[in-house]
């Protein structure tokens, strides 16, 4: 496996977004999930990426207790400031008062004694992004975190963030059907020598081929089924792109989410993408694309048919926009 930088942290090109093991797409089952997160190391990824609020801590504790003997090999990424209310209603908080008791749960949870990086899940608008980032600079202090990351942070708070104490790394959604980072963010973390990682990278599987209608996704406890790109007439419209991707990838003999991955690759040793699976086959599968390499032709050709004027619907329904820090 290649791997990239972000800022100075190394990681394995690919990295693994675990979340879908606790929640969000369907029902997972615990001994694939064991030996998913197993079979990742054994083929050089080093880079897993959780949250305190996937599966409200069983996420983190899946990891902590599955991989606690093979700690030393692996770069550890957690977040918090996502909260789930009595109801399941979701909110943000990020006061700095709390941010060291949300560490700790997440050490004891995670069977560690620091994480190697930290990141603010989402911008908390009622606290200015100073105070949250100066609290998490004191985890660094401490010992207790070793890098620093934000996560949905628009540019201009990055730059007010970067000021108080280094970041190592944005996390955003980004593939080839949301490209939203390219004209504020990842230029703002270039220019700063902060290291990017795309989640959802192959566009919540869509890119894969996956899903062929509504009737795809799996039920009221997926995530998708709320949002606009997934629904109706947007669907369709979507499915035509992921069609013209096909046949991209049957030229190069390779899978739609293969290509999808290797045209994020190919954008930049600063980017490490974390598509998320909870099975051993999509795993290993996502594994092969680190070896593709595009040439500019290819990867402008994909620049070209994705482009944003080109794919349907909003990322989320409107609730989900008004939770996402921008310009």
């Amino acid at each position: 496996m290649r791997s990239a930088l972000l800022g100075r942290l190394q990681v394995s090109a690919l990295g693994l977004g675990c979340m879908g093991m606790s929640q969000a797409y369907g029902d997972a089952d615990l001994a694939e999930s064991e030996r998913t997160l197993h079979r990742a190391l054994d083929l050089g990824i080093t880079f897993l990426d959780t949250a305190n609020v996937y599966g409200v801590g069983h996420n983190e504790n899946l990891i902590g207790r599955v991989l606690k003997a093979r700690r030393s090999q692996l770069v550890l990424a957690t977040k918090f400031g996502i909260i789930v209310g009595e109801k399941g209603a979701r909110g943000v908080n990020g006061r700095p008062e709390q941010v060291a008791e949300r560490c700790e749960e997440s050490l004891k949870r995670l069977q560690t004694d620091v994480i190697d990086l930290y990141y603010l899940h989402r911008v908390d608008p009622e606290v200015p992004i100073e105070e949250t980032v100066g609290a998490m600079a004191a985890l660094v202090k401490s010992g207790k975190v070793r890098h620093l990351g934000l996560s949905e942070v628009s540019a201009t708070n990055l730059r007010r963030a970067h000021a108080v104490h280094p970041i190592t790394a944005v996390q955003s959604e980004y593939s080839l059907w949301t490209r939203d980072v390219e004209a504020k963010v990842l230029p703002t973390c270039r220019e700063l020598g902060i290291g990017f990682v795309p989640f959802s990278p192959l566009g919540r599987a869509v890119l894969t081929g996956a899903i062929r209608g509504e009737d795809s996704l799996t039920g009221p406890r997926d995530m998708r089924s709320t949002m606009p790109r997934f629904q109706g007439e947007n669907l369709k419209k979507n499915l035509e792109l992921v069609d013209a991707l096909a046949d991209i990838a049957a030229s190069r003999h390779v899978s739609r989410g293969q290509l999808a991955l290797a045209w994020l690759l190919a954008k930049g040793s600063d980017i490490a993408p974390i598509p998320g699976t909870k099975r051993v086959r999509y795993l290993e599968e996502n594994v092969a694309a680190a070896e593709i390499i595009l040439n500019a032709e290819e990867v402008s050709r994909l620049d070209q048919l994705f482009a944003a004027d080109k794919v349907a619907g909003a990322r989320y329904n409107e609730a989900g926009m008004r939770s996402l820090d921008r310009d």
